[in-house]
Order: C-alpha cells, then structure tokens, then sequence
C-alpha cells in the first residue's frame, strides 16, 4: 500500500526534495530532558521550541523525517485551527473562543517566521481561495470576513463574486469566492526537512529508522526502539494519524482518513496561469473536498477525497482524475506524473488535540488536524514547549479543557462507522 511503505510515499514532494538528511538509527542508551517520538511537524517543532529554551532533546521517528502527513500532504497553509470552534462556548466560554480563533493566525505566523529564521528553501507563496459551492457559502465567507477583520487579521480578506471567478480559477464549477492574502502554498517535504536540519543545528538529537517498541511510564520515562532506547523526563508523543498501537488511549480518539494527490505534468507557464492566474491554493466546502494549486514547476497538484475506509484505492489516478477533470475539463489531454495518498488524523469534534496524559503527568501529546495540519502542528509544538518549560500558557490550558471522544468500535469496526457517517454528509449537501 502506498501509504504504508518504510520509505517516502512516492511523491512529487519526494523526487523534488532538495536535501537528503541519512539520520542515523537509535543505538544503545541516550539520557535527555525530552523524548519526541514522531518525526513530523509536531515533533520537528517541538524539537527547535525545546533547544531554544535550553532542553536536551532526541526526536526517534519510525521511518523517516517527514514520512507521514507532514511530507505528503496538499501543501496548503491556510489560517485557522479546528471546526466549528463556537462549538466550544460552552467549555471554554465565548472569550476563549476568540483566543482560539486568533491562535489560528498565530499558527500562519509561526510558519512564516519559522521559514525566515532559518531560511528555509519550500516554496513558499502567499495567496489562497475558499471556493463556494453553492450561494449559502458566500454567506458564511462574508461573516467570516467580518469576524476576522473584528480580530485584527492583518491580511487583505477579498469576496470574488460568480462573475470574477475566472480572475483566480479557470474553471465554472464555483459560484464565488474568498481569497486570503495571508494564507497559501508550499512543498511540505522540504518544509519538513528544513526544520530537521533547523531542530540539528539546534543540538537536538534527531534518529529515523528507530521503531518504538514499547515505552516505559513513570517519573523517567524509557522509549525502546530495536537497538536502543532514550531515558528523558519527559516525554512528548506527536504520531498523529499513524500512532496505531503505540497509546491505546490516544490511538482512541483519533481516527486515520486517507487523503490522495495527483500531480500533472508541467502545465508551462500559459496554461498553468489560465488554471490558476494568482497562482493560489485553493479549496472548495464539500465534506469530500478537492483541494489544489500549482507547484513551482508548473505542475497542478490535485487532492482530496478524504474517506474513512482504511485502504488506498488501486489506482490513485484513476480515482483522482475523474475529480480533477470535473474541475478542468481541458486537461484532459494531460499526463498524470505522481500519484500518492497518505492519512490524516481526525478527531470527533475537528479540534487538534493537545494536553498531556492524565495518569502520566510528564507526558505530553498533540495529534488529529483534521486538515490544518501544517499550521497547526507548528502552533501546537510552541504551546506544548511553553507547557514543558512551565511557561503560563494560555493555549495549553484551553486545548487541555475540551474533552474528546473516544471513537466506538475499536480498530475493526471505526471505519466502516465513520464511513457511513461521511456517507450521510454527503448526502445532506445534495438534499
């Protein structure tokens, strides 16, 4: 299975990559402040938070840096954590509502700031587009609009009505728009493997290829891998959607939702700017989303049909591509280069989950983006350092305060639950 193989997905991110790190495996015994198990952005970011407040760190990843969702994912930066988030009034109350709703511009902020640092070389291109379906979307853009506007986003927020479209996507599927200024696109391997070279220049200690294997809980806290093992006095778990049987408590309230790219020959300059003229990302409102933009060469990058089934399809072009088609009949003529999925982690209520775990005080946890996960990962890996360091976070205590649930069904049957939940989404956009 693509998504499931010990080296990097076979990727248009993966053949572009322009470093190649060769992390050593974990070997004999290493003593730090902090363990990181995960080599994504969580753990990556929380690794470079940790080294600039003083900590000795060791990060062990599975298989390699940026294996997971981190370095397959659309590539899209876009404001904004979890869904729904006045959802939560009632828990956090309507004040820390709006503190999470400004965390998640901070989140777009610390992305910025992180690829400045360390001049991180990803593509890095500022403009994106939420696409309306249907009219009642625009309605929910423009109050949008207002209430970022009312909490000082420092962006300009555009609506682009039906008969503007064709300024920011050639296509006739969409009946408006909302295009953001301070949200867009990037090539999240190199991401990923800027922050490694980051999180190392930092002294942190950084292992690929170490599968844990078991880990032992109390006031020092052992993680095994094959040859190896890290005693630390913390610990920090950040495996998202691929944690599996590592915590039974956390695997438990996060669900794994496959997620599948395609990416197209190169378009050349003309036909990609009749595409996309602004060359932003963009994304539609359908619970089945289509999310897509164009890479640095050129090429559409394709994306979308988020399910629940536990299996990748057969042939990810030819389920894609039909989507694709539907929203730019005239490449049809164009070849299908890369094609690739991977899983997203997602919780019951698509809000990120970060807190630490109740019966282990000394160990902390963020997992399930539901989507957001490039800006998210790196907001939640500052408010998980300032936890660590015993800095007053506000954004710690409030993500710790809303509770999740624990999906039904064990590992067999949550799936074909969440399916058919999914299923019934989808139907009610059509009635």
């Amino acid at each position: 299975m693509l998504t499931h193989t010990p080296d990097h997905a076979p990727s248009y991110y993966a053949a572009t990559r322009n470093q190649s790190l060769k992390l050593p495996a974990l070997e004999g015994d290493v003593q730090v402040d902090v363990c990181i198990v995960g080599g994504g952005f969580t753990g990556l970011n929380t690794a470079i938070e940790l080294r600039q407040r003083g900590l000795s760190v060791a990060l062990v990843e599975a298989h390699q840096i940026g294996w997971g969702a981190s370095g397959r994912n659309g590539g899209q930066l876009i404001r904004g954590v979890g869904h729904d988030l006045d959802q939560f009034e009632k828990t956090i109350g309507r004040e820390g509502v709006r503190d999470l709703k400004r965390m998640g511009i901070e989140a777009v902020q610390i992305v910025r700031e992180r690829v400045e640092a360390f001049s991180i070389d990803c593509d890095l291109t500022w403009g994106y587009c939420d696409l309306a379906n249907k009219p009642a979307h625009l309605d929910q853009f423009r109050a949008d609009r207002d209430e970022l506007l009312e909490l000082g986003y420092p962006h300009e927020l555009k609506m682009v009505e039906s008969g503007q479209m064709h300024s920011v996507v050639g296509s006739d599927c969409y009946v408006g728009g909302m295009t953001d200024a301070g949200s867009g696109h990037l090539h999240p391997l190199n991401l990923a493997l800027g922050e490694a070279k980051a999180a190392l220049e930092l002294g942190a200690q950084l292992f690929e290829h170490s599968y844990v294997t078991q880990i032992d809980f109390g006031p020092v806290v052992t993680v095994h891998a094959a040859r190896g093992r890290v005693r630390a006095g913390q610990l920090v778990i950040g495996c998202n959607a691929y944690i599996g049987s590592l915590h039974h408590q956390l695997s438990g309230t996060v669900i794994p939702a496959g997620s599948y790219v395609i990416a197209t020959e190169p378009l050349g300059e003309e036909r990609a700017a009749r595409l996309i003229p602004q060359n932003m990302a963009m994304c539609d409102q359908r619970v089945a989303l289509d999310y897509y933009r164009l890479s640095a060469d050129k090429r559409l990058l394709f994306g979308g049909a988020c399910h629940y089934s536990g299996r990748d399809p057969a042939d990810i072009e030819a389920y894609m591509r039909p989507k694709m088609l539907r929203v730019f009949p005239e490449l049809a003529d164009v070849r299908v280069e890369y094609q690739w999925g991977g899983m997203i982690g997602i919780g019951a209520n698509r809000l990120p989950q970060i807190g630490r775990l109740p019966e282990h005080s000394n160990v902390f946890y963020s997992q399930a983006y539901s989507g957001h996960g490039v800006n998210a990962t790196h907001l939640a890996a500052r408010i998980l350092a300032e936890a660590i360091t015993g800095q007053a976070s506000r954004g710690f205590e409030l993500f710790s305060r809303v509770p999740h649930m624990h999906f039904p069904g064990g590992q067999r049957l949550r799936a074909p639950l969440l399916a058919m939940g999914m299923a019934w989404q989808q139907l009610k956009e059509i009635l």
